[in-house]
């Protein structure tokens, strides 16, 4: 198990330098304008402009720019996002700083959508196997094929137009400028500003999910050892849920672990539409500007987590099947 740690961290250190390449290949080909112009205004002087471009590195060549950004990713306390080279080309403030006000956020949104659409798809999806050809079912595979089939950003705009300015049952939007850090997000969440984004994450996860436990647990449950246990005795409950959960719900780790990892790396459209100052309004709001330091700040934060989340997935299979064995 030790040795495959390391190689796995070995891998994402990998990953995560061709995702920074691949974002500055992206970023200096795109004809997305000058950076040091966007950075010193509208009416300047070409002098200011070049004193601009040099004190960003953007008159050395390509390979010392990406270099610089390289150097400055280091996943290490006080080189993380190094504030010399990852500063924010607009409001002129370290991206780390600006990463770890937004973290939060995303972290309530994410975690929070999660427990949702697991409470919601997994019995759903048991339900559906276990009464399969019933009005359950087919109730079922409704709620499901509607989540699928349902776009987020219109989801988002039903429930606000529906809970809060029709009924106004709930808050709107938005996070309050005082609240800061993992206090403020979670003051958000206790007073009920999560609840809509958390719904619309929730419904159209929760859908995939039921589907995936439900195939998943119709094709366990015809495997050669439930037959045996089912021989020896055991009751019916028993046989689903000790024997045929376990080895039903093994995939949806896989599946959790990824779209937590996708989540934690930002929401772009739930957080821009709801308004939410997380991550992934963050990414919107530096891509629309060409602030390239905050877009590979981003970038990196979130293949880091996503390697993360695929990580402690591998790790958990082995517990959850014995089977898998790492060497």
């Amino acid at each position: 198990m030790g040795r495959y740690l390391i190689r796995r961290a070995l891998f994402m250190i990998l990953v995560i330098m061709i995702v920074s390449f691949l974002t500055f290949l992206i970023f200096v080909k795109l004809p997305a304008g000058d950076p040091a112009r966007r950075a010193v205004g509208r009416t300047t002087t070409p002098e200011q402009i070049e004193n601009a471009r040099k004190a960003f590195g953007l008159d050395k060549p390509l390979y010392i720019q990406y270099w610089r950004f390289l150097k400055g990713f280091v996943p290490w306390p006080g080189l993380w996002l190094n504030d010399q080279v990852y500063f924010s080309y607009g409001s002129f403030e370290p991206v780390r700083e600006e990463l770890s006000r937004r973290i939060p956020i995303t972290a309530v949104l994410a975690i929070g959508a999660a427990v949702i659409w697991l409470l919601l798809g997994i019995p759903i999806g048991i339900l559906s196997a276990i009464k399969r050809g019933s009005l359950a079912d087919r109730a079922a595979m409704i709620f499901a094929i509607i989540g699928v089939s349902m776009p987020i950003f219109w989801l988002a705009q039903l429930l606000l137009y529906t809970f809060w300015f029709k009924l106004e049952l709930l808050p709107a939007s938005g996070i309050p400028i005082g609240y800061t850090g993992w206090a403020g997000a979670l003051r958000a969440a206790a007073e009920g500003r999560f609840i809509l984004p958390w719904v619309s994450l929730a419904y159209i996860n929760a859908a995939f999910y039921a589907r995936m436990v439900r195939g998943n647990l119709i094709e366990t449950m015809n495997e050669d050892y439930i037959r045996t246990a089912r021989s020896k005795g055991l009751s019916e409950r028993r046989v689903i849920y000790k024997h045929g959960l376990r080895g039903a719900l093994t995939p949806v780790v896989t599946m959790l672990g990824l779209d937590v990892g996708l989540l934690l790396g930002g929401a772009f459209i739930t957080e821009t539409v709801f308004g939410l100052p997380g991550i992934g309004q963050l990414a919107v709001q530096a891509i629309s500007t060409n602030d390239f330091p905050t877009v590979m700040g981003v970038t990196i934060l979130g293949a880091f987590i996503i390697a993360i989340a695929n990580l402690v997935v591998d790790v958990a299979y082995a517990f959850l099947d014995p089977r898998v064995r790492y060497t």
